[in-house]
């Protein structure tokens, strides 16, 4: 009789933990609530963590027992952690919390397309912090945006994206289907993922095709669709990605350099100087307001259409490669538009 009734009321130490891991989880939501600056009741609170009055009850009761000291505020009818208590926490300065809400700003702008991990993470660090700096978290994300990032569209490589990210980080094999603009149909890739990056307004992944010698750079947005495979990624560990892309001008690094000279004219050297277009970028003034920047370049197809871009307020002194490759395109572009 003992053991028929034992085997009955037993719960099994699976279904045990994760009831004990739920109730856990459910303790520090709550905990985060009424350690912010917002106001709840038992009532707000149930309904905030989708429970009963009766299940929060419970859940001060694991808080008050770990030692945190919860206080009913009777004039704000509300539960609060009683004042100057805080968990510890690393001696943020004002100039590090205003990265964090620059960076979960950034984090959050259309087209980055980088997960919603951000934004949570700044109101659980601002929930262990006293009053004054949760304020600045709180006045910089409201003053703090990125508006209009003019990046290419990833709206629907969020999966694909997070996919790689956790590739990345697991250092596995990816395999998935890419449409080349060189192709004319998608074809099936099998690859060791060496990096993510965000480079001239769009995602690119630095990879090495699994029957290939040397890594290559491939357009996220490009992916019709990617997952992780069990294998595990090779991955160089002195792999440089600077090194890799060398003096490119944007992601696509070419076989030769070139020493390109670019004489601007004097309502576009004002605008054309105040950005840092290529690391090794060179301006020159001249007395007359116009100006000559030079730069290194590794091929020459992705500064081409920057320097069309400039038409008519641009002369190429050289090289003279660059020079003839814009008089063909400008020549291509005027019988297009007569034709």
């Amino acid at each position: 009789m003992k053991d028929k009734f034992s085997k009955v009321s037993r719960r099994p130490d699976a279904d045990r933990r994760l009831s004990q891991n739920n109730r856990v989880g459910r303790a520090l939501r709550l905990l985060q609530l009424i350690q912010g600056r917002g106001r709840y009741n038992a009532k707000e609170i149930a309904s905030e963590l989708e429970c009963s009055e009766r299940t929060v009850y419970r859940d001060l009761q694991v808080l008050e027992m770990a030692g945190i000291p919860w206080i009913f505020d009777e004039d704000f009818h509300c539960y609060r952690v009683r004042p100057g208590w805080h968990f510890p926490v690393m001696n943020l300065t004002p100039d590090e919390l205003l990265g964090q809400a620059t960076a979960t700003a950034i984090a959050n702008a259309t087209g980055l397309q980088m997960g919603t991990g951000a934004k949570p993470t700044t109101r659980k660090l601002a929930a262990t912090l006293p009053a004054e700096k949760q304020k600045v978290l709180e006045d910089a994300e409201q003053l703090v945006s990125v508006l209009d990032l003019k990046l290419a569209d990833h709206s629907r490589s969020h999966e694909v994206i997070r996919t790689i990210q956790w590739a990345l980080l697991d250092r596995k094999q990816l395999t998935g289907q890419y449409a080349s603009p060189y192709q004319q149909k998608p074809v099936k890739l099998t690859l060791h993922p060496y990096r993510l990056c965000l480079a001239r307004q769009a995602w690119y992944l630095v990879a090495r095709p699994a029957d290939g010698a040397a890594p290559k750079t491939y357009r996220v947005a490009r992916f019709k669709s990617v997952r992780a495979l069990g294998t595990a990624a090779e991955v160089p560990e002195d792999f440089d990605l600077k090194a890799y892309f060398g003096n490119a001008w944007g992601v696509f690094r070419g076989q030769e350099t070139y020493d390109v000279a670019l004489l601007f004219t004097k309502d576009a050297a004002p605008l054309v100087t105040e950005t840092t277009w290529h690391a090794t970028q060179k301006v020159k003034q001249h007395a007359d307001g116009t100006a000559t920047l030079s730069f290194r370049v590794d091929g020459m197809d992705e500064i081409l259409w920057w320097v069309l871009g400039w038409s008519g307020r641009v002369k190429v002194i050289g090289p003279q490669k660059l020079r003839e490759l814009v008089v063909d395109q400008l020549q291509k572009a005027i019988e297009f538009n007569q034709a």
